[in-house]
């Protein structure tokens, strides 16, 4: 995406009223209307207090920590100037308004100080979608992996990747001009290095997805009506969300509490009582907790041991343990605790064969789509004796990676990327 040309302003600090207000402004004008409102700006990179007029009416609207950041070397790749003033609404507005009333500026989009960064090549796709998962981060692991992307961890990784796959592609060009190894000249072998490559895509296409991480592990409680699930859902969550009565059927709908755990992601699903429903609204909470059975990544069945579901998703549990409930199963009680650290232990373990165990470079869906075509182009690489088609298909490799990244043919996944993303962003 090329830079529009027009200059680009929004709130980039918290929503007012705050201590102080981060105004940040970029692109060709960024300078000069800086300038209309602040008088001379400070030199590059160096802080200096302005007292901020209404260049029409010369009201002076604030005082503001003023910074100048000239592009290219800016978050931009533009002229970047900033406003450090107090972060009431009144003021924001009206700075806003002022600079907005301009020629050339405009209020910014979402993500739209990101989209200009990408499009100036100070960041690829790969980092961009990494910082949206950093600014959603709500747990530790979120943020570490989240902070990887944001770094280059991936980009790196494909930019090592891309460079192997043009060297393949030079050593297939080979393979055509010299086909019968003339002048002394002989074709290289492709198998070991692409054998290599195949290698460490396998491995990255084997981790997690970070769709898992940034939605949580889903743990849903599914059993008989009056089993204790929702008593149990509010003991493990600490909170009061689902409703728990004596009656039997009191769940209709699913109830959804996200929580971390040890620094790991879940949301926890309450679910209605499966049974035969004579209730229209019952059956379909009935249809609703058996969808969600289906979607779950751990499901935490307090029913009988005999009509425990057939996954090795399913953990048994023996709820009511307190009041001496017999049974195969987990003992747990969610009026005396008892149990439930022994609960929560088990299912930090399965989120941990889920999750990555570290810090580590993870993929998108979107990237492990492409990247697993990349793997199925190199696996026929080796297989196909042609020079002509390995050319081709390495070619072919080459773009794949080049949409990863974003340098080709991604305009539609930008759209939906940036628009996570805050208006200062």
């Amino acid at each position: 995406m090329a830079a529009t040309g027009e200059t680009i302003v929004a709130l980039s600090s918290g929503r007012p009223p705050a201590a102080i207000a981060v105004i940040r402004i970029s692109g060709e004008a960024a300078a000069a209307s800086a300038i209309a409102l602040a008088g001379k700006l400070p030199n590059p990179r160096q802080a200096a207090l302005r007292t901020l007029r209404d260049p029409g009416s010369g009201e002076a609207i604030d005082d503001a920590l003023t910074l100048f950041f000239p592009g290219p070397k800016s978050a931009t790749g533009e002229n970047i100037v900033e406003f450090q003033c107090h972060g009431s609404r009144a003021i924001v507005d009206r700075v806003i308004e002022v600079l907005t009333a301009l020629d050339g500026v405009r209020l910014a989009e979402p993500g739209e100080f990101t989209r200009r960064a990408l499009a100036n090549g100070l960041i690829d796709l790969t980092e961009a979608e990494g910082l949206a998962d950093l600014l959603a981060a709500e747990t530790e692991l979120q943020r570490k992996v989240a902070l990887v992307r944001a770094s280059g961890g991936l980009r790196a990784k494909l930019d090592s990747w891309r460079q192997a796959l043009v060297r393949l592609s030079a050593d297939a060009e080979v393979a055509i001009d010299y086909p019968d190894e003339e002048d002394g000249v002989m074709a290289p072998d492709l198998r070991p290095a692409a054998t290599e490559l195949l290698n460490e895509i396998r491995d990255l296409l084997d981790a997690p997805r970070t769709e898992k991480l940034r939605d949580g592990i889903r743990v849903v409680l599914a059993g008989p009506p009056n089993a204790g699930k929702s008593s149990l859902i509010n003991a493990l969550t600490y909170s009061e969300r689902a409703i728990v009565t004596p009656i039997a059927g009191t769940t209709r709908d699913t109830i959804e509490i996200p929580i971390a755990m040890d620094g790991m992601p879940f949301v926890f699903v309450d679910t209605a009582g499966l049974r035969d429903a004579n209730d229209e609204v019952e059956a379909i909470g009935v249809g609703r907790a058996r969808d969600e059975m289906a979607a779950a990544d751990i499901i935490l069945w307090l029913g009988p041991d005999h009509d425990i579901p057939a996954s090795a998703r399913t953990l048994l549990l023996r709820p009511k343990a307190d009041l001496g409930s017999s049974g195969a199963g987990l003992p747990v009680s969610s009026k005396t605790g008892l149990g439930l650290s022994d609960l929560r232990q088990r299912l930090l373990d399965r989120a941990r064969a889920t999750l990555p165990s570290g810090v580590s470079v993870m993929l998108t869906n979107r990237e492990a789509s492409l990247l697993g075509e990349i793997h199925t182009i190199l696996l026929q690489c080796i297989q196909i004796a042609a020079p002509e088609i390995r050319a081709e298909l390495l070619r072919q490799a080459r773009e794949l990676v080049d949409q990863i990244t974003g340098r080709a043919g991604v305009e539609n996944v930008l759209d939906e990327l940036f628009s996570r993303f805050c208006l200062g962003k």
